[in-house]
């Protein structure tokens, strides 16, 4: 099973849930706050890998919400920038994995990265219920319009498919 060094907001409800879904598969979650991490831009910039610049950011931040922060129209510099100022901006989690660093919750891609097959069949029913829910975005109970996909990659629920994609909490 692997270590997942994994960075997130504590006490956020999804962050719980993906941490509990890890867990129940036999992986050891190390959490660290993501907020008082120390990071520096190239670290920060090794978890985005090659996706665009928009889809580094947490679309629930206040700032993002209130339209200040307009992610589509920030180059990569400038996001880490703002983002080493303000780590409510960045998307979480973020996921390191021996030399392998990931942002957001995707549960196919973990799946098929690391294994999320629970290891014990007690723990069966918790990680199917947790696999149906949207992992990815905040779950505090505010209306946010989410597009949620099941384990077998349907969809219902409302809202743009652009913010079940990203990472949502401004917690």
């Amino acid at each position: 099973m692997a270590r997942v060094i994994f960075y997130s907001k504590p006490g956020c409800k999804g962050g719980t849930k993906q941490k509990v879904l890890l867990t129940a598969a036999g992986h050891e979650v190390i959490p660290y706050n993501l907020l008082t991490e120390p990071w520096t831009v190239e670290r920060l910039r090794s978890f985005f890998g090659d996706r665009p610049v928009a889809e580094w950011f947490n679309r629930s931040s206040p700032k993002v919400k209130s339209g200040e922060v307009v992610p589509e129209k920030i180059d990569a510099e400038t996001a880490l920038v703002l983002m080493l100022k303000e780590p409510l901006l960045i998307r979480r989690p973020l996921l390191e994995i021996g030399d392998r660093r990931e942002v957001g919750f995707n549960v196919e891609k973990i799946d098929a990265w690391i294994g999320l097959k629970p290891v014990d069949e007690s723990l069966q029913e918790i990680s199917e219920n947790l696999m149906k829910q949207d992992l990815q975005s905040c779950s505090h109970g505010h209306d946010h319009s989410h597009e949620h996909h099941n384990s077998q990659g349907g969809s219902h629920g409302h809202g743009s498919q652009q913010r079940q994609k990203q990472g949502n909490c401004n917690h």
